[in-house]
């Protein structure tokens, strides 16, 4: 048996887990944003739009299963991170809404200001940069101390980690 099989095992790599899944949002949103300079024309691929669907969608669960499974589990356990947890929660807000604004600028047939896209997607970029590095600064080690067989990484952070070769989860 790997060490890592162990329920104590899978338990502590969650924290470590957490970052990788951060460095594949954060690559997938590079990608989304890069996407977008070599779309050209005045409306969206397909391509464009499933990429950005596929992004959002998987950001999205990220976000509502750390909320409701690995901020909840810390809540409990250590109190003291509830301030920073209430803080994580409130970028998710903001996260959420900035998601809401890109898919409804893609969602139409109509033409579609690529520079009012590529503002939200910058911006969305700066918010997660630092989100993700507090979030690991602050929560990694609680998460890789935890004791007991909580759930699953997914149940726990909303997504497994992803493959090596960088496919979606």
């Amino acid at each position: 048996m790997h060490p890592t099989d162990s329920p104590a095992g899978r338990l502590a790599a969650v924290g470590n887990q957490m970052i990788e899944i951060h460095l594949w949002l954060s690559a997938e949103l590079a990608r989304l944003r890069a996407s977008l300079d070599t779309a050209g024309g005045a409306r969206p691929s397909r391509d464009l739009r499933a990429h950005c669907l596929t992004f959002c969608t998987a950001l999205g669960r990220h976000h509502t299963g750390e909320d409701a499974g690995a901020f909840r589990l810390l809540a409990e356990q250590v109190p003291e991170l509830r301030p920073v947890i209430a803080n994580l929660i409130t970028d998710h807000e903001v996260v959420a809404g900035i998601l809401e604004r890109v898919e409804a600028l893609l969602a139409g047939d109509t033409a579609v200001p690529f520079t009012q896209v590529r503002a939200e997607l910058d911006g969305l970029a700066a918010l997660l940069e630092s989100h993700f590095r507090y979030e690991e600064k602050r929560l990694v080690n609680a998460l890789n101390s935890l004791t007991g067989r909580p759930g699953t990484t997914e149940e726990l952070l909303g997504l497994t980690a992803p493959p090596a070769d960088g496919s979606p989860v």
